[in-house]
């Protein structure tokens, strides 16, 4: 995939041969240089005596002279109009006005730095930090983040002094100010009014559009197009599609596990028999993590702790090795079509919030009453109670492992004392408050579009195609389809505690009835199960656990009632925070962070 990098306003000396300048796809003046980096970057530079645009690719408006003149017509405003993944810089100088700007889901990255008395930028951290005098200190914020969210979630960045733009936001610098203001909001439509059948329709026009356009990124031909197929809805929808429109078998990218409750292969066989595609399919041994993960760690900008970048990265390297340059996924359509499970659970305790005030404090000192503590059912409602009183999004968390044990119990004193153990809340409070609708269903769909989509899923792909070679698109993530998914009432996404009702009914005819039916999963990676059964991954854990302990970071002896934890109890839960664990110490490696004294 295409990103930008270059610098505006510093002194020039100071930024020199810093990024390259040499191709078609560059500009080096004295004011700014910029850079694209990537293929096909023909068109994507343009200067003028009045405006200078970098853009990572084209997007609705064309090449980079169309989206100068867009600016020029329009000023900020284009940026609502023009659709596609992108990032870009622009620069007014008739005004002295830098921008720069990334799409509306956040498929593209965009790091800022700001020193030497101007604005440095670029898509891949990595090539920010090539800069002379980067600051490789690391962010103990970030870290805390890190273990919370097990990703570092946007505006933050592992290095201090850096940040990276939010989906749909845009940043300014001028006249000495610097601002920070979204172009776009989703548009949620509040009305519970609508006919089901006209949104059908138009939803079913849409799919072939949406997928058709994506599988057009691919500049060597439709047949080096191919689709990842889990077996889940979306990456079914998306993969049937492709083969309508292609008329013809269309290559489906599948990854299996040997080990039980991860193994989805019947599903994608399913849907590949259904569809008649031609299915690929390739299971993850353990052996295949132990290579991957210094690979991973190395390659990515920042600590990330999704495990199933293995299994994206070692499908898509499969894809690539076949020949294939561009990827569809199905990514998106849960955040979007009201797919994630917690909507449905978090919708059950919003339901305590509409009993009359009066009526809930009757019946919370009801269950008060002496005597009740061994009857089960009185149990289960003082827990219901106690988990429906905590407001959203902040019942989100109450699993998050950071909120399972006392935190001076997990880190140090003094790495503690060096951060505020309440920003991740205040992260997901800002985004869940800004979206514009008051239904709770669309504003967890909000905020899973920026926290599990934008900060996580996207980069995790995004990562994992790029080191692997290939490109990828997501046709759900097409604007036109988020102006549409906007469109469908909270009552329509989710039918009580029925996920996706919307889209499936609207595909039961297109989907097969097991994939209709089936809970979502995913590339789910077993890692839990392999660090206690496969030797070599449990060494390698371990070691990177020993060398975690020397940072000053998280608490020896919490390290230790983990690892005893995952191997007497529950290898698959606990899992889950010794791979957080050891990608952070893996990153660190890789990297060389310096931690902050």
């Amino acid at each position: 995939m295409n990103g930008i990098c270059g610098w505006w306003g510093a002194r020039p000396q100071a930024a020199e041969g810093i990024f390259p300048t040499t191709s078609d796809a560059s500009i080096n003046d004295c004011d700014i240089s910029a850079a694209v980096i990537g293929n096909n970057t023909g068109g994507l530079v343009h200067a003028d005596v009045e405006i200078v645009v970098a853009i990572s690719e084209r997007t609705s408006f064309g090449d980079a002279a169309t989206v100068a003149a867009a600016y020029r017509r329009d000023g900020d405003a284009m940026l609502c109009a023009m659709q596609g993944a992108f990032a870009l810089a622009l620069l007014d100088r008739r005004r002295s006005r830098f921008l720069l700007a990334v799409d509306r889901a956040g498929a593209r990255s965009l790091y800022v730095n700001e020193r030497y008395g101007g604005v440095f930028f670029a898509s891949r951290l990595e090539m920010l930090s090539r800069a002379p005098g980067f600051n490789r200190m690391h962010d103990d914020q970030a870290i805390f983040d890190y273990l919370y969210f097990h990703v570092i979630p946007s505006p933050r960045v592992i290095y201090r002094d850096v940040s990276k733009l939010l989906p749909a936001q845009m940043r300014i610098w001028e006249n000495g100010q610097t601002l920070h203001r979204f172009y776009w909001h989703m548009p949620y439509r509040d009305s519970e009014v609508a006919d089901y059948a006209a949104l059908r329709q138009e939803f079913r026009a849409l799919l072939p559009r949406v997928v058709g356009d994506a599988a057009g990124h691919s500049k060597t031909g439709a047949d080096r197009v191919a689709c990842f197929l889990s077996g889940g809805t979306d990456s079914s929808t998306v993969a049937g599609t492709w083969r309508e429109l292609r008329g013809a078998p269309v290559s489906t990218y599948s990854i299996g596990f040997d080990a039980a409750g991860f193994d989805e292969m019947d599903y994608a066989r399913t849907a590949a028999r259904h569809f008649g595609t031609n299915p690929r399919e390739l299971y993850v041994k353990p052996a295949d993590v132990v290579d991957s993960i210094p690979r991973i760690a190395a390659y990515c900008d920042e600590p990330f702790g999704n495990a199933s970048i293995v299994p994206a990265y070692l499908c898509a390297r499969f894809a690539k090795d076949d020949g294939i340059d561009t990827m569809l996924a199905g990514d998106g359509g849960d955040e979007i079509f009201g797919g994630n499970e917690r909507y449905a659970n978090q919708s059950l305790f919003e339901l305590y919030g509409r009993i009359p005030a009066p009526a809930r404090r009757l019946l919370e000192s009801a269950l008060q009453m002496p005597g009740l503590d061994a009857i089960p059912m009185v149990r289960k409602a003082r827990s219901y109670i106690a988990q429906a009183k905590v407001p959203l999004p902040d019942r989100f968390e109450t699993y998050n492992f950071l909120h399972r044990t006392a935190l001076d119990q997990i880190f140090e004193p003094a790495f503690l004392a060096r951060v505020d153990s309440e920003e991740p809340l205040r992260n997901l409070r800002e985004v869940y408050a800004r979206t514009k609708s008051n239904s709770a269903i669309n504003r967890m769909m909000h905020l899973d579009l920026k926290i599990t989509l934008s900060d996580n899923d996207l980069r995790k792909v995004n990562q994992a195609c790029e080191l692997a070679g290939v490109n990828v698109c997501y046709p759900l993530l097409d604007d036109r389809m988020l102006d549409f998914a906007a469109s469908v009432p909270a009552r329509m996404q989710l039918k009580g505690t029925q996920l996706r009702w919307f889209f499936k009914r609207s595909l039961a005819d297109f989907l097969p009835p097991q994939i209709i039916a089936k809970r979502k999963q995913g590339f789910g990676l077993p890692v839990g199960l392999w660090m206690a059964d496969y030797a070599p991954l449990r060494e390698l854990s371990h070691e990177s656990l020993i060398a975690l302990k020397h940072r000053q970071i998280v608490r020896p002896s919490y390290i230790d009632w983990v690892e005893q934890k995952h191997a007497k109890e529950h290898a698959s839960y606990y899992g889950v925070m010794l791979w957080i664990l050891i990608m952070l110490e893996q990153w660190l490696q890789a990297h060389q962070a310096t931690a902050q004294r």
